[in-house]
């Protein structure tokens, strides 16, 4: 979920969202997102660009509906990701994000934000894609083993770089060693992180309102131990 637009470019260092950026509380695969990243001369920048990472060397648009996400473990061993681990690293701004636990047909959704009301951003990968229509720029967003605090409701979650020497970090072009890299991804305890149960409408892409991040009554909550300094 991305919302305040001031609040956003002023936490990561940018002079503007970009074009076309709209608050967004259920933002889902194949939908546009805003995207930061480092552009050469013109250094940090912000777009919108498609979610779920189209490959170079991809002939249709279809596989990106499964490279909506990607595992920091084994990023420089994959052929859709190598290049891009090196190269095109990318951080998606985001207020907080969802997980789902339980059996199949029965999950329950849970929306994880900082208690602060802090932004923060994922680690993602991004690549360009030429369409027949011309270039298209989409991303991956790259998951890791749970922390103490998700752990209980799904066993992965997204990388999340809470400060902005870890975002300077990982936008740094210059930095290209996996080694060091990896360092950036594995997985490490948030402070001020916290969980709560949403409804059942953020199931639906059709639902991208307020409502979606809103605890429901009586649900489950899951506390940090950990407390921002």
């Amino acid at each position: 979920m991305v919302s305040n637009a001031h609040i956003l470019a002023r936490f990561f260092a940018l002079e503007r969202m970009p074009e076309g950026f709209i608050p967004r509380y259920n933002i889902a695969p194949t939908q546009h997102s805003v995207v930061i990243y480092h552009d050469g001369a013109l250094g940090r920048q912000a777009a919108m660009w498609r979610w779920g990472l189209i490959p170079r060397w991809a002939k249709d648009i279809s596989i990106g509906q499964r490279m909506i996400n990607a595992r920091a473990e084994t990023l420089d061993q994959r052929p859709a990701f190598r290049q891009a681990y090196r190269y095109r690293r990318c951080v998606i701004p985001a207020s907080g994000f969802f997980e789902w636990h339980g059996p199949k047909g029965q999950k329950t959704p849970f929306y994880f934000r900082l208690n602060t009301d802090q932004p923060f951003g994922m680690a993602g990968l991004w690549e360009e894609w030429l369409s027949p229509e011309g270039g298209l720029r989409t991303f991956t967003i790259i998951t890791t083993e749970a922390n103490a605090v998700v752990r209980s409701i799904h066993h992965r979650m997204p990388v999340v770089f809470h400060t902005q020497d870890e975002i300077d970090q990982w936008l740094d072009h210059r930095r290209s060693d996996p080694n060091d890299l990896q360092r950036l991804l594995a997985p490490r305890p948030i402070p001020g992180l916290e969980g709560y149960e949403v409804s059942t409408r953020v199931n639906s892409a059709a639902n991208d309102d307020p409502q979606c991040i809103e605890p429901v009554e009586d649900g489950r909550r899951i506390k940090n131990q950990i407390h921002p300094t």
